[in-house]
């Protein structure tokens, strides 16, 4: 399937102002600054003052992810517009045991929690939202860092059905659009004899629907907004409109100018516009 159904895994390391505090907001923040360090250390202190909310725990599994891969390399552009890097199972990397541990462990955390609160209130919008995120980081780290993509299909599908569940709810909980959103550009992506055994809830397979969905949280999402301006970047790369992804990375740069990733990637963009002429 290559990099078009796994770009799916990158949709996973936020929530919305719909439940998120303060505290969590910046945590956030940090970690789209790359300072996983004081991400944690804030989710910390949110987890100490509120230790049955599952929502810290799984950012505190986000970051932990996001720490990964970028220590891994596996989020400069290079790497996610090359399908055979992504699927190669040869090239085996060599994952951080304790970053595993605790990533596994946050995981844990959250799906204890959430379990408690859906029992109690099925409809319990941020425990659906904590298990989408959970379930999307477990299928970034299995397909990403373990290579097990095929494996992590059924984790993927349980991430969307969660956001699914929510948007029933509450149609403007704008974040959870993005992982709608990018699996329908995936399985719009896909050949058709592959999409015919590959099935999502509420999931079409329009490439242009699930554009149309990441551009909506880009606008009106919260803690998702960056991230559908980076998940709609690299689909510009991987389109050939490499202007629209100069553009993209230049909002994020400006607006997180603690992350190194954004510059780099910019500086590669804006080289490669010069080199080209276009």
């Amino acid at each position: 399937m290559g990099m078009y159904r796994w770009l799916a895994i990158l949709a996973l390391s936020a929530t919305s102002a719909h439940a998120a505090g303060d505290s969590i907001a910046d945590a956030i923040t940090h970690m789209y600054d790359f300072d996983f360090a004081g991400s944690h250390r804030i989710l910390d202190q949110h987890i100490a003052a509120h230790p049955n909310d599952p929502l810290p725990y799984a950012f505190s599994a986000s970051a932990y992810l996001f720490s990964e891969l970028d220590r891994l390399g596996i989020l400069e552009s290079e790497f996610l517009v090359d399908d055979d890097q992504i699927a190669a199972k040869k090239k085996r990397l060599d994952p951080d045991p304790e970053t595993r541990r605790r990533f596994l462990a946050a995981v844990a955390a959250v799906e204890r929690r959430a379990d408690v609160a859906l029992k109690a209130n099925p409809n319990d919008k941020d425990a659906l939202f904590a298990m989408c995120v959970a379930q999307g980081v477990s299928t970034d780290y299995m397909a990403f860092v373990e290579k097990r993509q095929i494996s992590s299909l059924s984790v993927a599908r349980r991430s969307n059905g969660y956001a699914q569940r929510l948007l029933r709810l509450d149609p403007k909980f704008y974040d959870a659009y993005l992982t709608a959103g990018i699996n329908e550009y995936l399985l719009g992506s896909l050949p058709f004899f592959v999409r015919w055994f590959v099935h999502f809830e509420n999931i079409d397979g329009n490439k242009q629907k699930g554009i149309d969905r990441l551009q909506l949280v880009s606008r009106d999402g919260v803690y998702f907004r960056p991230f559908a301006k980076i998940l709609l970047g690299i689909i510009a790369l991987r389109e050939k409109r490499p202007r629209d992804a100069q553009r993209l990375l230049a909002e994020l740069s400006h607006e997180y100018p603690q992350n190194p990733l954004f510059r780099n990637e910019l500086a590669k963009i804006n080289a490669r516009i010069a080199s080209s002429g276009n």
